[in-house]
């Protein structure tokens, strides 16, 4: 009776060892993969999901689907690929908003942490601050300067929470600056009222402010990254302004429910990798500002984790509060 009973004990582990593996034998074969972009088309995360799918779908032999599921922030989306089967067909493309949302958002529909796996780090961007061509303002230290005269220095952003207006918030209480925010609902018309002048400068990534920097529209005055954008080569760094050790970037990540078996999690962190090293494909990110990262899902993990713990306390310490 014993012997029965551990051998139907050694049977089952071995089965329930085997099902992980089965299934990543299995895949991607079943069925096609979905790629959920967490705002709507035209904007950059919808731009990232659409130049990795077609490359994705070559790669593996199935069809590599792109799903825009907008909204609050891209919390519906992520939210739908949180709860979705944890099988390896369904991914979230989420941009930096994911790392403020558990500290801007209240009740949240998942754990940032505990919900979702993440897959790749797909690149980072720098932000831009930004004035009209005919603006006062002929470098970062003219702002600075505004600003400690305390001349009612104000900035727009794509929306209160997000990582432009955190960023600046950042940058204000490091240095002892009065600054204005007024936010907007979006990329477009923070960026038409900028160029008109109707708000003195403007932050936003370099996928939204570069046609206009390059239409001499908009002229630039730092980027937010430690390093300087190879977009906008001529353009310093907030770091290198007078502010060391600043940084701000624009990210954009791939991420899994969090149950996905982590043998799938590195085939599809493999297979995006692999993507990323195509020249069309970097090139073509690279054309919307996006620096490449890549690396493991551990590395995209400790980033990830790290950019949610920064702007928690940029929140916290500012009182800042969603649209």
């Amino acid at each position: 009776m014993q012997r029965r009973l551990a051998l139907a004990l050694a049977a089952a582990v071995l089965a329930a060892a085997a099902a992980p593996a089965s299934l990543a034998q299995a895949w991607p074969g079943k069925q096609p993969i979905r790629l959920i972009a967490v705002f709507p088309p035209g904007g950059s995360v919808d731009q990232v999901a659409r130049i990795l799918a077609p490359q994705l779908q070559q790669q593996l032999g199935q069809t590599v689907i792109v799903e825009n599921r907008g909204g609050a922030s891209g919390t519906i989306g992520t939210a739908y690929v949180a709860n979705a089967p944890a099988d390896g067909y369904t991914y979230a493309v989420v941009f930096d908003t994911h790392g403020v949302n558990p500290s801007l958002i209240p009740n949240l529909p998942y754990d940032s942490h505990k919900d979702l796996a993440p897959v790749v780090l797909v690149g980072t961007s720098a932000m831009v601050l930004a004035t009209f061509a005919g603006s006062e303002y002929k470098n970062f230290g003219d702002v600075v300067a505004a600003a400690r005269a305390n001349k009612n220095v104000s900035y727009g952003s794509i929306g209160s929470g997000s990582l432009g207006h955190l960023a600046m918030a950042l940058l204000a209480k490091n240095a002892g600056l009065e600054m204005t925010h007024v936010p907007y609902k979006g990329g477009g018309p923070l960026m038409q009222d900028a160029i008109a002048g109707h708000v003195p400068l403007s932050i936003g990534s370099v996928f939204v402010s570069k046609p206009h920097i390059d239409s001499k529209r908009l002229r630039p005055l730092a980027v937010t990254t430690s390093k300087r954008s190879p977009e906008l080569p001529d353009v310093p760094t907030v770091a290198e302004s007078g502010y060391p050790g600043f940084d701000a970037p624009a990210w954009w990540a791939v991420l899994a429910p969090a149950k996905t078996p982590p043998e799938l999690v590195r085939r599809m962190n493999e297979e995006l990798n692999k993507a990323l090293r195509v020249p069309d494909i970097a090139n073509k990110l690279a054309s919307q500002g996006i620096a490449l990262v890549g690396g493991t899902p551990e590395t995209a993990r400790t980033f990830i984790d790290r950019q949610i713990d920064t702007w928690a306390q940029v929140v916290k310490e500012n009182n800042i509060k969603a649209d």
